[in-house]
């Protein structure tokens, strides 16, 4: 199965026509338009040079909110209270930490300035949120993502303190099941996420809940 070349036209191939590894397609751009048809197809971004590569892998890592699993040591990081946690008011803050976070067998990162560029636009239309952690009245930790009907597509996150992006992604999924999302998706695996209650489901499943959680 060979590799789909985008053009200016607004489309994609059908997902089960992913390479093994979950590679779709190369091109492209990163107009509105077309990242919202990604994620409503279950397709996502993920950049390795200037060439936007979109991905749509098998299985799918996600998180389903009231699976969410709080460590006795996070319980205790929240009775604590050191950490102030807010929703929306530093996107960009958010977006450049996460830019520059060093990441374990990444040469790089794959959020180019053509990507920050995207997603703040995306956050200005109301489709990318923000989660944020505060120590201090410092920015410590923090993730975003885009949220679709019922189901949040996260991205990355980053954190410069110590529990920072968990107290993040937790006070974040509370809230976003008290919003009605049913489904996070946290497209690949990572150890991090799956100590938080993440599994994985079959690209078929996840299809499902995009049709009935976004229509």
């Amino acid at each position: 199965m060979s590799l789909h070349i985008l053009d200016e036209n607004l489309w994609f191939p059908p997902v089960e026509e992913a390479l093994e590894d979950g590679l779709l397609a190369m091109g492209g751009d990163l107009r509105p338009e077309r990242i919202l048809l990604a994620y409503q197809s279950g397709i996502f971004p993920w950049y390795e040079g200037a060439t936007p590569l979109w991905w749509c892998p098998d299985p799918r890592f996600v998180l389903f909110p009231e699976k969410l699993e709080i460590s006795h040591s996070m319980r205790s990081v929240f009775k604590k209270g050191k950490f102030s946690f807010t929703t929306n008011t530093a996107f960009g803050q958010v977006l450049a930490n996460c830019k520059k976070v060093d990441r374990k067998d990444q040469d790089g990162t794959w959020i180019t300035d053509e990507v920050e560029k995207a997603y703040n636009t995306m956050h200005e239309l109301g489709y990318a949120h923000s989660a944020e952690t505060w120590l201090d009245g410092q920015l410590v930790g923090g993730l975003y993502g885009i949220k679709l009907g019922k189901i949040f597509f996260g991205e990355s996150m980053f954190a410069k303190v110590s529990n920072a992006s968990k107290f993040a992604f937790i006070s974040f999924v509370q809230q976003l099941r008290e919003e009605g999302i049913e489904l996070i998706d946290c497209q690949v695996y990572t150890q991090h996420l799956e100590s938080l209650g993440a599994e994985m489901i079959s690209r078929q499943a996840f299809k499902y809940y995009l049709k009935k959680l976004i229509g």
